[in-house]
């Protein structure tokens, strides 16, 4: 992939926001402490924050927020909206984009008005329960990183696993249980990379097989015919642009043996750890990790 901002954060006052209040608030650190030094690898001047909550001050110097903080407050629109208000230039989508791809529920309404292929599914209220016959998957819809994922084989295992969804709000979201292999992609403005293929060494890409190193196994390029691989490319730019998504994202996707395509999910503030997928496959396409985050912080400037 040709690098387009090459320098632009050079010289820069960036402001690297990390941490949060949510659930990946562990997960997050680890992402900013990566890319504390891709930035100062890149020339920025760089400080960084650990956000607990919105009573943060920004530096009067700062040019640009770069945001690493996933899920709740980082990555739903909360934080785009503050520092919209503010007038700071930031990372990553709007409050629009981010509150509509971290809803998982929101997000699979896109998908079907944009005939985005993607499990059937269905929404529950407060007390409602799954209709959808077994295997199906249970999720608390506005949590990132598996939390408040269950795999649901069992009928004596839903009422724990509601009430686990239930703890993060009170909607829950039930999808069909869709067999296939684990992809992902990451989108660089309109540019889909390389596909990664995701295997867990055993059970399935749950919160601890994603963190913990030697639990899964990672395949960059994916090993799929070259016609394969472009469709999945394809699809998952298709559901970043159902979202009117415009600076970068990481697209879950799964290949059915018969070759079908379902797409499970967007993140806007994917994982910039050492074990992560963007930065893996950004490496792949030729971008070494400064270089990556200089693509990001040069299209967050642009859209703005």
């Amino acid at each position: 992939m040709k690098q387009r901002f090459q320098g632009c954060l050079s010289g820069r006052n960036v402001l690297l926001l990390q941490g949060g209040p949510g659930e990946e608030r562990a997960v997050s650190l680890r992402s900013g402490e990566a890319v504390a030094k891709a930035l100062h690898e890149a020339g920025a001047k760089v400080t960084p924050l650990d956000v607990r909550d919105g009573g943060f001050e920004i530096p009067q110097a700062t040019e640009l927020v770069f945001n690493v903080i996933h899920g709740t407050f980082g990555e739903d629109g909360q934080l785009q909206a503050l520092l919209d208000d503010r007038g700071i230039p930031y990372t990553g989508e709007g409050a629009r984009g981010s509150r509509q791809a971290f809803d998982k529920i929101l997000t699979k309404v896109a998908f079907e008005t944009h005939a985005v292929p993607t499990p059937a599914w269905e929404r529950l209220g407060p007390d409602d329960l799954p209709r959808m016959p077994l295997p199906f998957v249970l999720k608390a819809p506005r949590q990132g990183s598996s939390v408040g994922v269950h795999l649901i084989r069992d009928s004596s295992t839903v009422a724990s696993a509601l009430a686990d969804c239930r703890r993060f709000g009170k909607e829950v979201l039930v999808e069909a249980f869709f067999t296939g292999r684990e992809l992902t992609v990451g989108i660089l403005g309109d540019e889909a990379l390389p596909v990664v293929e995701i295997v867990p060494e055993d059970g399935f890409y749950d919160y601890e097989h994603k963190y913990t190193k030697g639990a899964s196994r990672y395949f960059i390029p994916a090993p799929l015919d070259p016609s394969v691989a472009l469709s999945v490319q394809k699809t998952a730019l298709a559901a970043h642009r159902a979202l009117n998504l415009e600076v970068y994202s990481r697209v879950d996707v799964l290949l059915a043996p018969s070759g079908g395509l379902a797409v499970l999910e967007i993140n806007t503030i994917p994982g910039m750890t050492e074990l992560s997928l963007l930065p893996k496959a950004a490496a792949a396409a030729g971008l070494a990790f400064p270089a990556l985050c200089e693509e990001i912080a040069g299209l967050s400037l642009l859209k703005k």
